[in-house]
């Protein structure tokens, strides 16, 4: 399914001659993992002006446009000396998307989510869609990020364009994004350390703008969320909150003070803070796990007097997830 949006010729006329025309979506279930931004409408007009027009139409498309198309490919997943290959399948239909992917190394396994409606905005979404209702919640970016739209490589046969994020501080990653030309989907992502190191790569190796097979293997897991909004399903303890954020990054939903949970972004990446209440201390300490752009850092301390584990989870730099650990305060 192809629908009609909006045209981003300035884009086009500078990096290339060829398509006038977006119209597709993220790939792997909006693989830039943009969540909410709720950007103060005051400071919309110097910041748009910082902004190259040529990005944020870019961004914009990005979001406006996903979720409309069908393709099919296989995807490879880079992370560190760990590489994965898995064939994703996007269908629409009737208003609603379909999504599977399938591993086809190691392992097989499969994942499916199914009849996701495409009117169910997620908090991300919002954010790059956002124009006049919000006072140009894209334009925001700029304070965190610099931008560069370029010429990109041929993935997949089909001709791209690059649009490099740089961060401007050490709190967190970069990216190198590849979108394609004709249809404004991701055909690469890659994710980048403030000393360059690459993290982690995802890119497709072939695609199809049609329904593809499925693969046949096993049904691992069958993916459902709910509303971004519906705090119902945490569970509660003491009341407690987050007293650093790096700049930018706001709270993603209206979780109260006694959840488990809290998520933050800045726009385009995300992280969580759980708070989990022990019944005796344990030994001061801290763990850290890492995949690709995503940590794990966890940390037993006592906070006033109580003793908690405290988990911080996302796409951040182990540092930023320490210094947030460390603000976590009873109230």
């Amino acid at each position: 399914m192809v629908m009609k949006i909006q045209r981003v010729e300035k884009i086009l006329d500078t990096i290339g001659p060829r398509g006038s025309r977006w119209n597709g979506s993220f790939g792997i279930s909006g693989w830039l993992g943009i969540v909410l931004c709720t950007v103060a409408a005051s400071a919309h007009a110097q910041q748009c002006e910082q902004m190259d027009d040529r990005v944020r139409d870019l961004l914009r498309a990005m979001s406006s446009n996903s979720q409309q198309i069908d393709y099919n490919g296989v995807v490879t997943l880079q992370r560190g000396g760990d590489m994965q290959i898995m064939e994703l399948t996007h269908t629409v239909s009737g208003g609603q998307a379909t999504e599977a992917i399938s591993r086809l190394t190691g392992q097989d396994a499969r994942i499916e989510r199914q009849a996701h409606p495409n009117d169910c905005m997620h908090p991300g979404h919002h954010l790059l869609r956002a124009e006049q209702e919000n006072g140009g919640a894209v334009c925001s970016l700029v304070d965190n990020y610099q931008f560069r739209v370029s010429t990109g490589d041929r993935i997949a046969g089909r001709e791209a364009v690059r649009l490099r994020v740089e961060p401007r501080d050490m709190y967190r990653f970069g990216y190198v994004f590849e979108l394609d030309r004709d249809t404004a989907l991701m055909l690469k992502s890659t994710t980048y350390s403030i000393d360059q190191q690459v993290l982690e790569q995802f890119q497709f190796a072939s695609l199809s703008m049609e329904q593809g097979k499925e693969t046949e293997a096993e049904l691992q897991h069958q993916a459902s969320h709910p509303h971004p909004h519906e705090t119902r399903h945490l569970r509660t303890g003491p009341e407690w909150a987050v007293s650093w954020l790096p700049k930018g990054y706001v709270t993603t939903d209206a979780a109260p003070l006694s959840s488990e949970r809290k998520s933050y972004t800045d726009g385009l990446s995300s992280f969580s803070v759980f708070l989990e209440p022990l019944q005796s201390a344990i030994k001061p300490g801290e763990g850290v796990e890492r995949q690709g752009s995503t940590v794990a850092y966890t940390r037993g301390t006592l906070i006033g007097r109580r003793p908690v584990l405290v988990t911080v989870v996302g796409e951040i730099p182990t540092n930023t997830a320490r210094m947030v650990a460390d603000s976590v305060k009873m109230r």
